[in-house]
């Protein structure tokens, strides 16, 4: 997106953005996306640009950056360093995941909560929007390690959160065993079972059933539903799922329970195709129980497995990224338009380049953004909270419907707004507006606060 482009008032946001967020290459991606699309709104309403609302939108409550140290199985002391970006609390407590890996900075954390700020919006629930995490890498790490980390990190953030404060759950290394170290360590110091201050829980110890699930399954209902508004639904399509963690194998298990087939999965060691049909059944055991990689599922069951290339190569109707930011670029979209792809549905944040979306509308690629495609996770997590709320526990189907209807809503909030500030089909805009109007009337209701 060019500044150019902007209506006055925006670049000037973007200027301070750029200003005080230098290098945070992502978090202007973000913001950039955002603002390209605002202009429509202050010629409309332009008292939501009253009051600095878009400005203070733009710059998170509070920002937290903090040391963890802790003992590896060795002896010898690390030190890694956490973060938490509570970044609007307008509609209800900071609620986001908690992200461990080593490409975590500050700048990733603020791009995910910026995100986060219109995705949990669009969801229609009363959470507002924060995000997390650590440099630390659980992977390869005994268990042990990574309960002596997670307890180091709780006891420096376990002051901000709280079930009406800040409400963290996973992401990106931070599964179930992750998120029991969390909680345990929470209730040792904070002597309180407060079983809505954390989700991602056990079921056994206040989570939600499909949970796990969530993210993948939304991403898949929401697709579900932009293929019906062209009177098209997934039987017989050809799928793509970037990615092998929970969103893009539970994304593939409902594709295939959809009637849809899965031709391509990957993880960091190369991809996977079957034009018959990867068995995603026997891909969630490898991966999440024998923590195997792709190169094995060949071996074991067939397919062609590619250690360099990409997977946009693979000729599909349906392409879900759902593996990590800025993973499709404009080549792989080239690709996705010269093989005749429908649509693109991000599973992941913010998953597809700038020049990639641009090639994707110039080919007639549909394009669902990820703030609203994959908002199932904290829309089940903000189910979670509602049963941790009332001592109560859900059955499986009817979280799973309830997450349905809310997906479907989302799709209907994007056409509609789209349609209402005239730029029919852009999903896009239609997700940016119809978030951010929801936030920024709060916000004007509150005062400068």
């Amino acid at each position: 997106m060019s500044q150019h482009a902007l209506h006055p008032r925006l670049a000037e946001v973007r200027e301070t953005i750029l200003r005080r967020n230098p290098g945070e290459v992502e978090f202007h991606q973000a913001a950039d996306e955002v603002l390209a699309t605002l202009g429509l709104v202050l010629e409309r309403r332009p008292e939501l640009a009253e009051a600095s609302i878009i400005e203070r939108l733009c710059e998170p409550e509070r920002q937290l950056v903090f040391r963890v140290p802790w003992v590896d199985d060795s002896g010898v002391v690390q030190v890694n360093r956490g973060f938490r970006v509570e970044f609007n609390s307008a509609l209800g407590p900071y609620k986001g995941g908690l992200r461990f890996h080593p490409s975590v900075l500050l700048g990733t954390v603020k791009f995910l909560g910026f995100e986060q700020v219109f995705k949990n919006a669009l969801t229609g629930m009363p959470i507002g929007a924060g995000k997390g995490g650590s440099d630390f890498d659980p992977k390869g790490r005994s268990d042990g390690e990574v309960m002596r980390f997670c307890q180091s990190f709780m006891t420096e953030l376990h002051r901000h959160l709280g079930e009406y404060t800040d409400v963290p759950a996973g992401d990106i290394g931070v599964g179930a065993r992750e998120i029991g170290f969390l909680f345990g360590q929470y209730k040792r110091i904070t002597n309180r079972f407060e079983a809505g201050a954390l989700t991602g829980k056990g079921l056994e110890w206040g989570g939600a059933r499909a949970r796990t699930e969530a993210t993948g399954y939304g991403t898949v209902y929401f697709a579900e539903q932009l293929l019906a508004g062209s009177g098209r639904d997934l039987e017989g399509l050809r799928v793509v799922v970037s990615g092998s963690g929970n969103v893009a194998l539970y994304a593939a298990q409902k594709v295939v329970e959809l009637g849809g087939t899965v031709v391509a999965m990957s993880d960091s060691g190369g991809y996977v195709a079957d034009d018959a049909g990867l068995d995603v059944p026997h891909l969630i055991e490898l991966k999440e129980h024998r923590r195997e990689r792709m190169a094995t599922y060949a071996q074991e069951k067939g397919g062609q497995h590619v250690a360099d290339g990409s997977i946009w190569d693979v000729p599909c109707d349906l392409a879900l990224p759902c593996a990590t930011q800025n993973e499709l670029d404009a080549d792989g979209a080239t690709a996705l338009v010269r093989n005749g792809c429908l649509a693109v549905v991000e599973g992941a944040n913010m998953p597809t380049t700038p020049d990639a979306v641009e090639v994707l509308a110039t080919g007639g690629v549909t394009f669902a953004p990820g703030k609203a495609s994959n908002a199932g996770g904290v829309a089940v997590s903000a189910l979670e909270m509602q049963q941790n709320a009332t001592r109560d526990s859900w059955s499986f189907t009817h979280t799973d419907e309830r997450l349905r209807q809310i997906m479907a809503s989302i799709h209907a909030t994007c056409v509609e707004t789209a349609e209402e500030y005239g730029v029919p089909g852009d999903l896009v805009a239609g997700a940016n507006i119809g978030g951010f109007v929801r936030v920024a009337e709060a916000m004007r209701a509150q005062g400068v606060i």
